[in-house]
């Protein structure tokens, strides 16, 4: 729960003021939880018949911050909950969701957010990429190419947050040294040029490096494979410590999460075809210290 800036709204006699505190305890972005919890709170309160101003009221904050937590734009304390909840009709829905409540991370698109936070405690990953280097395993300079290339363009403060998250997400590999991470890359990925030759040799070094620990499997497909089992497009792959089976497929603007044991069934059937028709590990690396040696 966030702590503070509720005392200063919470007594706010002004719009001004309380706009002033909304403003400042304002989510940059919001999260899902966030948006869902604030839809819970304004179906509750307009179900008793209450304004935002009468809630307000009753549970001692301006209403520019009852709104605030309808939108998601605000996490809401622990006072607020409890006041809200008994306000609503004790009924706990507020207490019990709260708890759950999360920040969105800067940097992660909205669609990708629900998958990053899998992947954090998944006991597997699988990663096919036929478009770019697997955001795991790109380096620095690869990964600001990428953001500055998007469209519409990110300000210079976005951007910096899309690189910290995309780095604290590679911290992973690190991290977790007991947990499997496999990647299959088409070869036509690390050939695509970006920067200069210094900036290609640095990516594929970063990648050499990173894929060198025991517990990460990289396999590139070779431009000379032909066509195989997962031409659908990118795919990832994740296993979760209860023995579920997720994947994630993600398009222009957009990422599905995908539960559905057939259609997993079907990708793990599919991926696991691809690794036997890709080179195997050290054969893939022969092929990315070639490609550096021409650079």
């Amino acid at each position: 729960m966030a702590e503070g800036v509720e005392g200063v709204a919470d007594e706010a006699d002004s719009a001004e003021g309380a706009d002033a505190a909304d403003e400042q305890g304002r989510e940059p972005d919001p999260s899902d939880s966030l948006r869902t919890f604030g839809a819970v709170v304004q179906a509750l309160r307009e179900h008793a018949g209450l304004s935002r101003a009468e809630f307000g009221e009753i549970v001692r904050f301006s209403k520019h911050t009852v709104e605030s937590v309808e939108l998601g734009r605000r996490m809401p304390d622990e006072t607020f909950v409890d006041r809200g909840d008994a306000a609503l009709g004790n009924t706990g829905a507020l207490r019990r969701s709260a708890p759950f409540l999360t920040r969105a991370e800067a940097g992660l698109a909205v669609w990708f957010r629900r998958w990053a936070r899998l992947e954090k405690v998944a006991v597997s990953l699988c990663t096919y990429e036929c478009r770019l280097v697997p955001g795991l395993l790109q380096s620095e300079a690869y990964a600001r190419a990428v953001f500055e290339g998007t469209i519409p363009l990110l300000t210079d403060r976005k951007l910096e947050e899309q690189l910290t998250a995309r780095q604290k997400r590679q911290k992973m590999l690190r991290e977790r040294p007991t947990v499997p991470f496999s990647f299959i890359v088409e070869e036509h990925v690390f050939r695509r040029r970006f920067g200069d030759a210094e900036e290609m040799r640095e990516l594929l070094d970063h990648v050499l490096e990173a894929s060198a620990p025991r517990n990460v499997t990289l396999q590139v497909v070779p431009v000379d494979a032909g066509l195989h089992a997962c031409l659908d497009g990118p795919v990832r792959l994740l296993e979760t410590q209860d023995g579920r089976r997720l994947g994630y497929s993600e398009g222009q603007q957009n990422g599905r999460l995908i539960t559905d044991p057939k259609e997993m069934r079907l990708l793990h059937q599919r991926y696991d075809t691809l690794r036997s028709q890709a080179l195997n590990p050290k054969e893939s690396r022969g092929l990315l210290e070639r490609l550096r040696g021409e650079l």
